[in-house]
């Protein structure tokens, strides 16, 4: 969709020109960076495949790698370029990664904060991450893009800000985040290759799977007078929407300064488990009694209270549109009406 579309809908209803102004924004971050092709590792995930029709949507020729063990293929556009393959493979990335990229997004992981198999997630994400900033090196592709998580920080004191220290994650899959930004950065002091990590907050929106909004949303429609909530519901968080979220990656990609930028995305406000079940009950029109699981996690690993400082990304002239609870409410109505009556 060009520009001159966007102009001729935008007196369209507000919660429909909220999202034309998103998109518009994001044009011009996109064509002042100047992107041709880019390579997006787990494209056909939720962030991946939104990232996928970002780009597509303004004329950036994309590569999209995925193993499909965490996502699906039907997610991606039928004009992106497709590969299946697993990136802990060196030569599956020396295949898919060539020297006409000029850029490359890493989003691949093996995402479970609770896995059975930490070892093996741990060294899985470390690979694909070292394989392709090896690959890059050889090539002379010198633009990296990498999705961190807020879990780097484990309990810290909020709103936590990017210089924090000392990082104590408390799951295996922090704990291998935190790693993988020691690669990044790295690379990006010592081999010409300039980088960015986004730790972020919990990003919802369309095509939004496996999290706490499509889960209470199917609970309800399997028993709308009753849901479960693990923990105490007392568990407080960041909630980002997507449309802010790639809104905010091209921004800081345009104007943060230096080899390597490291920034929170999230927004300033929180949202609590129980607000969640209160916003997604409110939007299917239901009225459950809430049954609690107990305790003050909702499972090993998780971190029951996050708020990112966002300081650093205002800092940039850049603001979320969406709060906290307004990001959970947007995706509650999109997934409603997305997922399966």
């Amino acid at each position: 969709m060009e520009l001159n579309e966007f102009a001729i809908n935008i007196n369209k209803r507000p919660e429909d020109r909220n999202d034309l102004l998103h998109r518009i924004s994001t044009v011009g971050m996109i064509q002042s960076f100047n992107l041709q092709h880019a390579l997006i590792t787990g494209g056909a995930g939720f962030v991946g495949s939104h990232l996928v029709d970002t780009l597509e949507d303004h004329g950036v020729t994309v590569t999209v790698v995925d193993d499909l063990s965490n996502s699906k293929k039907v997610q991606l556009s039928s004009t992106a370029e497709f590969i299946e393959g697993d990136l802990t493979d060196p030569t599956v990335v020396d295949d898919v990664l060539s020297a006409d990229h000029d850029i490359v997004f890493h989003l691949a992981a093996a995402k479970s904060v609770n896995t059975d198999h930490p070892r093996q997630q741990f060294e899985e994400n470390s690979a694909m991450t070292y394989n392709l900033l090896e690959r890059m090196d050889d090539l002379g592709v010198d633009k990296f893009v990498f999705t961190s998580s807020s879990t780097v920080y484990g309990e810290a004191p909020r709103p936590t800000p990017e210089d924090y220290g000392p990082l104590e994650p408390i799951s295996p899959y922090g704990a291998g985040k935190l790693a993988d930004e020691g690669l990044v950065s790295t690379y990006a002091h010592t081999h010409d290759i300039t980088a960015w990590t986004f730790r972020f907050a919990n990003i919802v929106g369309p095509r939004l799977r496996g999290a706490v909004i499509p889960d209470f949303i199917e609970k309800l429609r399997d028993n709308p007078e009753t849901l479960t909530i693990l923990g105490n519901g007392r568990q407080e968080k960041s909630y980002m929407h997507i449309d802010d979220c790639l809104d905010a990656v091209f921004h800081v990609v345009d104007n943060a300064a230096g080899p390597y930028s490291v920034y929170n995305l999230g927004t300033e406000t929180t949202t609590s488990v129980t607000a969640i079940a209160d916003i997604v009950s409110d939007e299917l029109e239901l009225d459950p009694a809430y049954e609690y699981t107990g305790g003050e996690r909702g499972w090993t690993g998780d971190v029951p209270k996050m708020s990112l400082s966002i300081e650093k990304l205002t800092s940039l002239d850049w603001q979320p549109t969406y709060s906290s609870d307004d990001a959970v409410r947007q995706a509650a109505r999109e997934l409603a009406v997305e997922l399966p009556k």
